[in-house]
């Protein structure tokens, strides 16, 4: 796989065989053992498998310098995929709806070029499962990633995204929200849908308290790092003709701070206990919170410094005015390890569909298209053709930067 042209393809059919073979959260064994034997397969790439379950590492060691962390996340999502392509996802209901496929790919073509021309220092990639539900970088780290494996000066990371491919957009200081999922369950008292009188409707509490919420959620809108609050699900009982005994809430909390996190926390509560004792609940509701993701904080100064390397190396660089509402457990690494982290966005959007109007949408408002579809849609699919190539090229500039510098 030395001629440029043949690795190129080599890497877009592992792209479309992990695009069709998904895994999810904890279960990512056969995408683990792709990863561990691709690179055994590269020079100098000392390998160990299932780190914090189905993690992988791999470290190339290539004489004194600075140690670097390269991280990619590996787990799909449950979502039945509707994008048509003749490699879609194999696997009922599970697809790789947030591109941790190309993540995967394009560390792996990195690993590729470092190990081919190698700079002094020692590279260690981080193939981490387990991120869409929070659990995958701390479960490595609760193994012992720290100490087992070369600590980190600083750790670099790339996520796909809605936007033109190639692009790259980052900033300094906080870059993604904390995110926290909640689970609220209502009891109330089941009966006949004839004889509402004789029951308190589970169901009805649900669904007033999504409303609520939401209006709470937008009374907090006026400025850019503000709460964002989503009903995800709602679940309440069998038949038209039954009121249930139980209703159950799915909630996605994001925050940007942890006064506004306890803050959130808070209100959530008040409501979710007004609403039961309003509609005279038998049984104190449950709210229940889990699935934690940390805001993501991108380190000063280090976060300018890789900008302008991906810059110097031809990679367009756009720099975000306001934190991503997304989360990521990536920064959990850095800050374990006490060093810098830097992350990314880079664009996987075919060119020739991101038209001029959306060009300009984004670079006056900072928003992306509301027609294109976004992370975790089942219609998401980034280009590999174009996404592939760039984000291993950004991938390893940055790397190779990080490593000439000491």
């Amino acid at each position: 796989m030395t001629d440029p042209t043949t690795l190129a393809e080599h890497w877009q059919q592992i792209y479309r065989h992990l695009h069709a073979h998904p895994e999810l959260s904890g279960a990512e064994h056969d995408t683990a053992g792709l990863v561990a034997d691709e690179l055994r397969a590269l020079p100098g790439w000392e390998v160990t498998e299932r780190i914090g379950g189905t993690g992988v590492v791999g470290v190339l060691h290539s004489g004194p310098g600075p140690v670097i962390w390269l991280r990619a996340d590996m787990d799909a999502l449950p979502v039945r995929e509707e994008t048509g392509l003749d490699y879609a996802s194999r696997v009922p209901g599970v697809m790789h709806a947030c591109g941790h496929d190309i993540h995967v790919t394009a560390l792996l073509g990195a690993c590729a070029e470092l190990s081919a021309n190698r700079l002094p220092g020692t590279v260690v990639a981080v193939f981490q499962p387990a991120e869409e539900n929070g659990a995958g970088a701390q479960g490595m780290i609760e193994d012992g990633i720290l100490d087992r494996f070369p600590r980190p000066r600083i750790v670099l990371g790339q996520h796909v995204g809605p936007m033109p491919a190639g692009l790259v957009v980052s900033k300094p200081g906080t870059l993604m929200a904390a995110s926290d999922s909640v689970r609220i369950t209502f009891t109330g008292r089941g009966g006949h849908a004839s004889q509402p009188h004789t029951a308190v409707d589970p169901l009805l509490m649900a669904a007033t308290l999504v409303v609520r919420l939401q209006a709470l959620s937008a009374r907090q809108a006026a400025h850019a790092s503000s709460p964002v609050l989503t009903a995800g699900a709602l679940h309440a009982g069998t038949r038209p003709n039954i009121i249930a005994e139980t209703s159950e809430v799915l909630l996605s909390l994001r925050t940007f701070s942890d006064s506004s996190r306890a803050a959130m926390i808070e209100d959530i509560r008040r409501l979710v206990a007004s609403e039961a004792a309003g509609a005279g609940a038998p049984k104190d509701p449950e709210v229940e919170f889990y699935d934690h993701f940390p805001v993501t904080v991108n380190t000063p100064g280090d976060t300018e410094r890789v900008m302008a390397d991906l810059t110097a190396a031809g990679v367009p660089v756009f720099p975000l005015a306001n934190p991503i509402t997304g989360s990521e457990d990536f920064g959990a690494f850095a800050t374990a390890a006490g060093c810098p982290s830097v992350f990314w966005h880079i664009g996987g959007i075919d060119l020739a569909t991101f038209t001029e109007a959306d060009q300009q949408q984004m670079l006056a408002e900072g928003s992306l298209p509301a027609h294109l579809p976004s992370n975790h849609s089942p219609l998401f699919a980034p280009e590999p053709g174009q996404t592939v190539p760039a984000a291993i090229a950004a991938m390893v500039a940055a790397a190779r930067a990080e490593l000439a510098r000491e």
